[in-house]
């Protein structure tokens, strides 16, 4: 029996941070990082049955042609995502009255919609991006029992020895996709390859405000990276505790980003919610034609 400290519900039987009862989701789930997309997304669905806030955890269950999903926001950062998939496992998968783990758990099909910064020069604002791998820069994965037999194992050397990646930052790691659903998110209209999440936005991004970065060309380094042929193609905060977490559980995660920001280049999408629109679009259509109601 799990201390109550550690699985909490609130006296409504909502989990502890997304605000969500279990029954209130669907198998698949769509998670963005805007609270704001929530409703981006809303706006595609045929009905919308149960709408939930609390903190920056806004989350709907509905229809899209007879499809039920549940799009739910994430806030930034891999340690919100930490939070997020523990609980929406806690959601499908544990019993409150008897404080235990179904025998026979539920299998979630994760989807992350974001936006996201390019750091190849051939990839401009409004390119859709499908995540074939993800590079954890935060360590999180490590604070897990097996965590590290989800990793990689051959990327790490090569990677550190490649970038010059300093020994006083956690150790980076590589997790994959779930191939299926990679093939089936990505379009002829998109690009594929590694994203890597960083654990800020600013330094930890190579973007210099008032504090001076400790590594001027880790963008130049990160994309002159090859691993298994395949190149870093965009930067962004969540993709790899996603999908290390997904691993972890059993649960099926991919991702698709909407590039709105050239590192390279110095272009910069202001208005992005027309290309966001198109991706929410493209993602839906594709899990409707790939997954029977």
């Amino acid at each position: 029996m799990a201390d109550r400290t550690q699985i909490i519900f609130q006296p409504d039987g909502s989990v502890f941070h997304i605000g969500r009862k279990p029954g209130e989701i669907s198998r698949i789930v769509l998670l963005v990082g805007d609270p704001g997309r929530v409703d981006q997304i809303k706006k595609f669905m045929d009905s919308v049955d149960i709408e939930r806030k609390n903190r920056e955890f806004h989350s709907f269950t509905g229809t899209y042609r007879q499809l039920k999903i549940t799009t739910l926001s994430t806030g930034i950062g891999t340690d919100n995502i930490d939070i997020v998939l523990n609980e929406l496992d806690l959601l499908a998968n544990y019993d409150q009255k008897n404080r235990s783990f179904y025998e026979e758990p539920q299998q979630l099909i994760l989807i992350r919609i974001g936006t996201s910064g390019s750091i190849q020069e051939d990839l401009p604002p409004g390119t859709f991006v499908v995540s074939s791998h993800a590079i954890g820069t935060d360590g999180l994965l490590y604070y897990y029992k097996g965590g590290k037999k989800i990793m990689r194992k051959d990327f790490p050397g090569p990677f550190i020895s490649h970038v010059g990646w300093p020994p006083e930052l956690a150790k980076p790691y590589l997790v994959p996709a779930d191939e299926e659903l990679f093939s089936m998110l990505k379009g002829s209209n998109s690009a594929a390859g590694i994203t890597i999440s960083a654990n800020g936005f600013y330094g930890p991004q190579g973007r210099s405000v008032r504090i001076p970065v400790a590594r001027e060309h880790i963008l130049e380094s990160l994309a002159a990276y090859r691993y298994r042929k395949q190149r870093i193609v965009n930067f962004e905060m969540e993709t790899s505790a996603i999908f290390g977490l997904s691993l972890l559980m059993d649960h099926r995660a991919a991702s698709i980003c909407a590039i709105i920001a050239n590192r390279m280049t110095g272009e910069f999408l202001n208005d992005y919610k027309p290309v966001v629109d198109r991706m929410i679009e493209h993602t839906l259509n594709q899990l409707n034609n790939h997954f029977t109601p």
